[in-house]
């Protein structure tokens, strides 16, 4: 047995009331970040249970838009791990969410597609994108990530920052460090760029972890919808052009990539 946590309502309602003008007015888009969210003991428990790179099947991401390990599912969760996330996805914390960010009638996501347990190793990273925008199983739109950092002593010689970047993709407008108990909550759009895109430099025996959190509404403000996607990589300056297109091909459905293909292929024959 463990000893349980639950989020508190009275201190979640009158954290959002002292953030909530920081998180609307936030560059490059609507974000905030939190140190020192949970008590100690409540990450430390978490670190104890995650599980090493060779410990579990995790889902292995290596490709030129990123390289990373994630949980699918919560099969391998650990008991206070499983017992933790349940809270993030509770009433209690949706409503701190809405109160902060003024978004109504959040929902969590109870089969963590996508989120869950994330762990980069060194040389990993995850290249500058915007998120895919509807849960393929619940059918609801994609509204906010949050993020809770799980790395003690963690040096900026490290790398790993996650980068925010401004909607015309020529520079990073914030950086945030992965320390431990650092929690970032930022909105979900077309244009909420991110990513660390630089190969991670922690030493061999060292990891980058995080819990992630996606959370849902049924429907999205008339100014930000969009077509079903998935994730939406970005290419930064100087960064080469090949690596883009291979990027729009993970992510674009097949029968437009061969309807475009043969469209090239009639102009060339021209």
């Amino acid at each position: 047995m463990f000893e349980p946590y639950y989020f508190s309502d009275g201190s979640l309602s009158e954290l959002a009331d002292m953030n909530r003008d920081r998180f609307r007015t936030a560059d490059p888009f609507s974000h905030v970040v939190l140190d020192d969210f949970l008590p100690e003991w409540v990450l430390e428990n978490v670190v104890a249970e995650f599980p090493q790179p060779d410990e579990v099947p995790w889902k292995r991401f290596d490709k030129t838009t990123s390289k990373k390990l994630a949980s699918e599912g919560d099969e391998f969760f650990g008991e206070f791990t499983r017992h933790l996330l349940a809270q993030f996805n509770s009433s209690v914390f949706l409503r701190f969410l809405e109160r902060l960010t003024g978004i109504d009638g959040l929902v969590g996501d109870p089969y963590f597609e996508g989120g869950g347990l994330h762990q980069i190793e060194r040389g990993g990273f995850l290249k500058v994108h915007a998120d895919f925008n509807r849960h393929a199983k619940l059918r609801l739109d994609r509204r906010l990530n949050a993020i809770a950092y799980l790395n003690r002593d963690w040096q900026e010689s490290y790398g790993g920052a996650l980068e925010l970047w401004d909607r015309k993709m020529t520079h990073p407008v914030a950086e945030v460090l992965p320390v431990f108990n650092r929690f970032v909550v930022f909105a979900t759009t077309d244009f909420a760029y991110h990513g660390h895109p630089e190969p991670l430099n922690c030493p061999p025996d060292r990891t980058r972890r995080s819990l992630a959190l996606y959370y849902y509404t049924n429907g999205r403000p008339p100014e930000e919808h969009s077509s079903e996607h998935n994730t939406l990589y970005q290419r930064r300056p100087g960064e080469r052009q090949g690596r883009a297109r291979r990027a729009v091909e993970r992510v674009t459905p097949p029968v437009l990539l061969d309807a475009a293909r043969h469209v090239q292929r009639r102009v060339h024959s021209r």
